[in-house]
């Protein structure tokens, strides 16, 4: 057996991380910044412990362009290093000065970001050289600067810098000089650093300057001030005790200008067996549900990491908005992505706890106004109901439905109101439903006047809700209004006969399949009640939830197949049973006939625009005679 050690060469070293360390290059100025970050709290963490006997008012980092000298340089006024320092930390790749800090003060540095010692190399993405001049809080320390062109050699030298902490100077490559940009690197600041604890300044803005004595019809005076990108206590570091919902709605501002109000919210604070805060807000969804995706901004230690939370979110809630934060969300050596781990189901978990806990409140404190927003709470309920068996179970007491006459119920309220009216043949209770009560009306109409209950399911999840309600309630079933004719939406083992003899049966039944070229399984007439329409178009339930799906996806209406169909015909209306039967001429037959089955179709939405003006054309002809 031989035993070695893998050697691996420097030179190639920095290609990969050029190319392969980091799946954005814009990531490099998240990174050079936390490490910024890290070097001023550790100063605070050895100020507190009274290492360090200087102020540590006021610190802050500095970012600054100088587009003729095409350099990029990020100061911060932190521990900074030493010439051994330099050759330990920035020579020797993977070996974070951030671990060997927080090993040593364990207690203290909860704050630090880095752990794994190549951030820093990131430079080396845009920058053809990277220069870093530092100098060390330890005492006697004089300033170093550290010079590297993108291969293994590096100059070591002194240098000259007054306060302690680090420059980092990027030599921007010509073929990256849109990182010479104030518009670029100002957009990247606001996206990855906007809620660092450390003050971040870049460039000056004009304030408006108060004047008591100024006159009305003056010109308003203005104040240069630095420009400091980040907001270093976001809300949501906060506790909620303290905060006001106008504090929530103008952070909701913040993180989403321009948008509409959120309906509500749920602070996030957790110290055990993770660490974790966050706030999650409950959007208007207005029963859209792709372009609410992507809002919730994962965070590390306040480094903004992603928008794709869908590893550590529930698919359900990633339609919610708003902000998680945790050191213990596991992520990839370029803290791009997340990593699978066991805290990561934890933390899911945890959250879709919450989220079920501030539902349930929200129902029992004030049902009323929770039944006005369930619009849009409807949806996020129902896709986790449909998607996750325990959401599922904690979530079923406080789902709602609503019928035609705008009145809620609870499932098990529902399904108590609707049993003895509602229970078919087989002891399975029945709900009926419409997709949209105004286009439906003569079919509501009817279900109403025979004594049903009609519910209004038109929401983009409705079709996946009532197949989850089917399996998970025993002896339930949904059938939509239009899926049979009334006197068959609850099957029962009452019968009952037209007026029609025998030999009239035979004779409509001729005529319709013959006018409408269809074959006798798609034709039946039916001892409906009077008041129902004379002729009506019906097929199988499941063609019906197809099509819902199709029309609430697409916003259209479906191509229709009438070989799905089946054509009834009310044998108790009078204008089948009186008018059509007595018809002497076969030509008036036909055509009546004709105009009885497009007033079907017309009734089903399923008229072309041709055939539709025919129809109206034929109504004008019969109101005239």
């Amino acid at each position: 057996m031989e035993k070695g050690q893998i050697s691996v060469q420097s030179e190639n070293i920095f290609p990969i991380i050029k190319q392969y360390l980091y799946s954005d290059q814009e990531i490099f100025l998240r990174e050079l910044i936390s490490n910024a970050v890290d070097a001023t709290q550790k100063l605070n963490t050895l100020a507190r412990k009274g290492e360090f006997t200087g102020s540590v008012e006021g610190l802050k980092i500095e970012v600054k362009l100088d587009t003729d000298k095409k350099t990029l340089t990020i100061s911060d006024q932190g521990i900074g290093m030493t010439g051994e320092e330099m050759k330990k930390y920035l020579n020797q790749l993977a070996l974070s000065s951030a671990n060997d800090f927080l090993e040593k003060y364990k207690d203290e540095g909860s704050g630090i970001i880095g752990h794994f010692g190549l951030g820093f190399y990131s430079a080396f993405m845009v920058a053809k050289k990277v220069d870093v001049v530092s100098k060390s809080w330890k005492e006697g320390s004089e300033a170093v600067k550290w010079s590297c062109e993108g291969d293994p050699s590096y100059e070591l030298e002194e240098a000259t810098r007054d306060e302690i902490g680090t420059d980092v100077i990027l030599h921007i490559n010509d073929e990256d000089e849109e990182y010479l940009q104030e518009s670029r690197i100002e957009e990247l600041l606001t996206k990855y650093c906007k809620f660092l604890p450390i003050p971040i300044e870049f460039g000056t803005k004009e304030i408006p300057v108060q004047d008591s004595d100024e006159e009305e019809d003056a010109e308003p005076k203005t104040e240069t001030v630095p420009n400091q990108i980040n907001n270093t206590h976001p809300l949501w570091k906060k506790n909620p005790t303290d905060l006001s919902d106008e504090d929530y709605l103008n952070f909701y501002d913040e993180l989403y200008p321009y948008s509409e109000k959120p309906l509500f919210w749920i602070h996030l604070n957790i110290d055990f067996p993770f660490h974790l805060t966050g706030i999650l807000y409950f959007p208007k969804i207005n029963n859209q549900l792709e372009v609410q995706k992507n809002k919730i901004q994962l965070y590390s230690n306040q480094v903004y990491v992603t928008d794709e939370v869908k590893e550590i979110v529930p698919e359900f809630l990633t339609l919610l908005h708003g902000v998680i934060d945790s050191p213990d969300i596991p992520l990839n050596v370029s803290r791009s992505s997340l990593q699978s781990d066991r805290n990561v189901k934890k933390i899911t978990g945890y959250i879709t706890k919450k989220v079920a806990e501030k539902l349930k409140e929200l129902f029992n404190q004030d049902r009323e106004s929770y039944e006005s927003k369930w619009k849009d709470i409807g949806v996020f309920v129902k896709y986790g109901m449909i998607s996750e068996d325990k959401f599922y179970d904690r979530s079923k007491d406080i789902a709602l439905v609503k019928n035609t006459e705008e009145k809620y119920f609870t499932l098990e309220e529902y399904f108590e109101k609707i049993k003895e009216n509602q229970t078919d043949k087989n002891d399975v209770k029945v709900a009926i439903y419409t997709f949209d009560s105004e286009v439906q009306d003569s079919y509501v109409t009817d279900a109403v006047e025979y004594g049903y209950d009609v519910l209004v399911l038109d929401q983009v999840l409705d079709n996946h809700f009532v197949q989850t309600l089917e399996h998970k309630w025993d002896n339930v079933r949904f059938v939509r209004v239009d899926s049979e004719t009334v006197d068959r939406l609850v099957s029962k083992d009452e019968e009952s006969e037209t007026s029609l003899s025998e030999k009239e049966t035979e004779k409509l039944k001729k005529l319709f399949t013959e006018v409408l070229s269809i074959n006798d399984n798609q034709f039946e007439i039916r001892p409906l009640p009077a008041e129902s329409a004379p002729v009506q178009i019906v097929k199988p339930e499941f063609m019906r939830r197809m099509e819902d799906m199709q029309r609430l996806q697409s916003g259209q209406v479906p191509t229709h197949n009438l070989g799905m169909y089946q054509v009834i015909v009310n044998g108790n209306h009078p204008l089948i049973s009186q008018k059509l039967i007595n018809m002497r001429s076969e030509e008036k037959k036909q055509d009546f006939t004709k105009y009885l089955y497009n007033l079907a179709l017309l009734n089903q939405n399923m008229l072309n625009g041709k055939s539709l003006t025919d129809f109206v054309k034929q109504s004008l002809n019969y109101a005239s005679n």
